[in-house]
Order: C-alpha cells, then structure tokens, then sequence
C-alpha cells in the first residue's frame, strides 16, 4: 500500500492556497495546474522509487527472552538490516503478545543505515502472566523525496511465556535461608539396615535377617554380601488448584486464582529448596494440566509452564475426576495441597467428601481463600432493609462454610482458611512446620 507522507500533503496544501490567486491573475491557472501535476507526478515517482522493496520479507530479526515474570522489564533486540544503497527512515508498530506492553510509544521510528544494520532494544513490561503468540510488524518505509510512504506487514512470529511473578520466590530462594531449610526438613539420620532407600552395600554378619542379603552381589564378590537402606528424605509435594467458578471471583480487580497460582509457586520453591520432589494438578470441570511429581530445577521449571498457562473456568469444578486422577497417579505418600474455597453447600458436599479420601494414604492439606469483603459484610451494622438482608445472607453463607471447614478437619484433613494475599506465606509455613515436625 502505498500512502503519502506528511511533505507531500504540505505542499498539496501550499498549492491549494494558491488557487485563489487565479482569479485575480487569468496566467496563474496554467501555472497551478502545470504544478499540481508535477507534484503528483513526483509522488508516483517517490512511490515507484521504493515499489521494489519486500516488506513481507524484511530483513528483521528478533531476540528475546527465553521467558518473562509479571512485574519485571525485560529487554528485547531487534536487528534490522536495510538492503538498499541509502538511507531508509522506517516506522515500526508492533502488534506484541497479549501479556506484553512496550515500555514507551507504541509506534518506533528508525533510520537505517544506508546498506548496514540497525541494533534496537524495546523493554517490554509483563503485565499479567499467561502463553500468547503475536509479533506482527506493521512497516513503513519512506521514498526517497520523502513524499511517499509504503506499507505492508512483516510476519515475525513470537510466543511468549509470562511466568507469575518470581521476586517473593527469589528472596527465599537466597543460600543461607535455603540451607536452613533444607536442614530443618530433615528427618532422622541414616540408620543401618531400615529405611526404604538403597544406600550401599556391605558384607553380611551372621545373626541378620537373610532378606537383606543382595545375591546377585554375592554372586560377584564370592561372598555374602548386604544391601544397606536408610530412611527416606525426600517426600512428595502434590499442589492440586482448583480452576472452577470458586475462584473466579475477583478480590479489589485481581481474580482469587491470582493468589492460589502465587501460593503454588512459593510452595514449589520451598519444595525444591528441600529437596523434596513437586508435583502439579489443575481442574475445573475436568483436569487441565498435570505435572507428576519430580525433582530439582527441571520439576521447577514444569511446574512453572504449567502455572503460567492456567486460566479460570465458569464452571462447576468435578471434584471425583480430579480426585480419581490424582489417586491413579500418586501412589506413593505425597503432601497433597489442596488450593480452592467453600463457599456454597453443594460444592462444599462434594468437595468435603473427595478431599476426606486422600487419608490415610496422603496428608492432605486444604487452602481455603476466604472473602473479605463477606466477612465485613456479615459483621457489618446494616443501614436499612436491604442491607439487612445482605447481612443475613452473609451470616448464612459463613456458617455454611465453617460447617464445611468442621468436616474436614473431622475427617482428618488439616485446614489453612486464609486471605488471599496471605496464602503464599501461610502455606510455606505451614509446609516449613510439617517439615519440622516430620509429619510429612
């Protein structure tokens, strides 16, 4: 497409003010003409000067981070080369990833170097966490005379990853504090012969039981020879969140699931900072996302993906599938924390009955996000009628869930009813204090 530029409407604009002048000199209308064709002439030449020119295959690339957090600039360079033999003034508008806002004007300006290359870095700032695709470039390049622009697009794909924000993490994450907490998670030492881990093997004393001997080992070595076990350290962190309609609702224009997704993420690193190995499970009416438990950054590193793609769902949240999925898929012990609320009697029927399963197999821990707002609601001195009502129906909607919160914890089900924003630190708390206590 071909657009002219802000010179040529200028002179377009001078010769149109010149028009009158015609009337009061008859010889002044040829002249006019003869110049607004000339002018017209000169537009079509600029624009035909640069007709040639691909925008569909400039030469353009990108280089950006492997992957952004919520809250923190990154950088990203852009290397454009310019194939012609003279300068080129270029105007860039981007169509970035939806989770991505450019620091500054949303439309560059460039001046190539005539047959060299132009390095530009544009900050982009995360503005929420998610996966999106974009990074179509809008181009302008201008003629010559500067009295034409050309445009067209150039498909420069790019697929962002925004993870939730790391800063929190990353503070806790500093080697002392980790070391203490490694520490502290501990269980008892290695003892000789108990425990369920293979630690080594050594020879076999008369008077010991006969089924520790390794004979395989003993075939080798020519004779008897022992497995050693010690007790197992590292445990199993399952974080099941719960993506349904419960924690949808927005608290002060951030969703509920907002704060579940912090809180999974701090558990995650503590998790890993103990050694232990982490797991993810999102739901909503069925399962979205699944990480089986593993071990170290590269568990970390899966569990992260999948927290930054998670999005709520109006829906009715099938707690038997979640739950049947997760026992077909973790057998073995695991802390399993439980992310969602009660609010209503239906959903917490259902969701009291699937949670009291996980015992005595698990130990499993129920993060319940309360409402504020309800319970100012509920203690609040109604001004009038309706309010009154507001009231009686927050009372009745709190004693519901207090009820819920009662037969979980009967039925042997630790609970963590907490504010949003302090959901991450009560859970790692709660997980350093199980640790402590070897209760996990």
């Amino acid at each position: 497409m071909i657009l002219p530029s802000r010179r040529w409407y200028l002179g377009a604009l001078g010769l149109s003010l010149l028009a009158p002048l015609s009337i009061v000199l008859p010889g002044m209308t040829g002249v006019l003409f003869i110049a607004d064709v000339i002018w017209v002439i000169a537009f079509l030449a600029d624009a035909w000067r640069i007709g040639g020119l691909d925008l569909r295959q400039f030469p353009v690339s990108r280089e950006a981070p492997p992957a952004f957090s919520v809250g923190r600039p990154l950088p990203v360079v852009y290397r454009w080369r310019n194939p012609l033999s003279r300068a080129l003034p270029l105007r860039v508008r981007e169509e970035a990833p939806a989770p991505l806002r450019p620091d500054g004007v949303f439309e560059r300006n460039l001046l190539l170097p005539a047959g060299g290359a132009e390095r530009e870095e544009v900050v982009f700032t995360p503005t929420r966490r998610g996966k999106a695709t974009g990074g179509r470039l809008h181009l302008r390049v201008l003629g010559p005379l500067g009295l034409a622009w050309r445009q067209g697009t150039r498909v420069l794909p790019w697929r962002v990853i925004v993870y939730p924000s790391l800063r929190s993490a990353a503070l806790r994450a500093l080697p002392g504090q980790a070391q203490r907490r490694r520490e502290a998670g501990f269980r008892s030492m290695r003892r000789v012969g108990e425990g369920r881990v293979f630690e080594s093997l050594r020879e076999w004393v008369p008077g010991e039981e006969t089924r520790t001997i390794d004979w395989k080992a003993t075939a080798r070595r020519g004779k008897l020879m022992a497995r050693q076990y010690e007790d197992e350290r590292r445990q199993h962190v399952m974080i099941v969140i719960d993506a349904g309609r419960l924690l949808t609702a927005e608290l002060e224009g951030r969703a509920r699931l907002e704060s579940a997704v912090d809180a999974a993420l701090e558990l995650a690193h503590a998790a890993v900072a103990h050694d232990d190995n982490v797991g993810l499970l999102v739901f909503a009416d069925e399962v979205l996302s699944y990480v089986p438990p593993g071990r170290g950054r590269r568990a970390l590193r899966l569990v992260l993906d999948a927290l930054a793609g998670i999005e709520g769902r109006l829906v009715e949240p099938n707690y038997p599938a979640a739950f049947a999925y997760l026992a077909a898929r973790t057998r073995k012990r695991a802390f399993t924390v439980l992310l969602t609320d009660v609010i209503d009697r239906t959903a917490s029927d259902a969701f009291v009955a699937q949670a009291g399963t996980l015992r005595p197999r698990h130990l499993p821990l129920a993060v319940t996000l309360r409402d504020p707002g309800l319970t100012r609601l509920a203690s609040g001195r109604p001004a009038d009628l309706g309010a009154a009502f507001e009231r009686a129906a927050a009372e009745e909607l709190l004693e519901a869930r207090e009820e819920a919160l009662g037969e979980l914890r009967a039925r042997g089900v630790l609970v963590l009813d907490v504010p949003p924003e302090g959901a991450a630190r009560a859970v790692v708390e709660q997980y350093e204090r199980l640790k402590r206590r070897a209760a996990i």
